[in-house]
């Protein structure tokens, strides 16, 4: 169950919801996520009240279509299969929303089945039997 959390510099609706789609896709294709398993923040910044900030790190060339996008979710993937999803995330936001893939900027934090309550104030992963 991951977590999304998608900011952009003045994308505007549509594009911000077809990051979205891209992001939601790559995690089905690459990490086996259930289809209906969407949660996700979309945060559109204004360049004036709030912004985006970034720089040329480590060779790359990043402009003002910047997508910051940080997913949460459960540990335990191997390295090959984070690559993959970074390389589709990549690929499906410069086919969805026309993004670079130069400017799109993922960052995975992971946890445990104990970490996540799905509602109803329970741990609904940590509940679950084990194998």
């Amino acid at each position: 169950m991951p977590f999304v959390r998608i900011d952009t510099l003045r994308a505007g609706p549509e594009r911000l919801a077809a990051l979205g789609r891209a992001v939601h896709d790559a995690l089905v294709e690459t990490l086996g996520i259930p289809p209906d398993d969407r949660f996700q923040v979309l945060v559109d910044h204004d360049g004036a009240s709030s912004t985006l900030r970034y720089d040329d790190y480590l060779g790359v060339y990043r402009d003002d279509g910047i997508v910051y996008v940080a997913i949460t979710l459960r540990s335990g993937r191997a390295p090959a299969r984070k690559q993959a999803l970074y390389r589709r995330i990549a690929e499906l936001a410069h086919a969805y929303a026309g993004t670079e893939p130069r400017n799109v900027f993922v960052v995975l934090t992971e946890n445990g089945p104990a970490d996540w309550s799905l509602g109803e104030g329970r741990a609904q992963y940590f509940d679950l039997p084990r194998t």
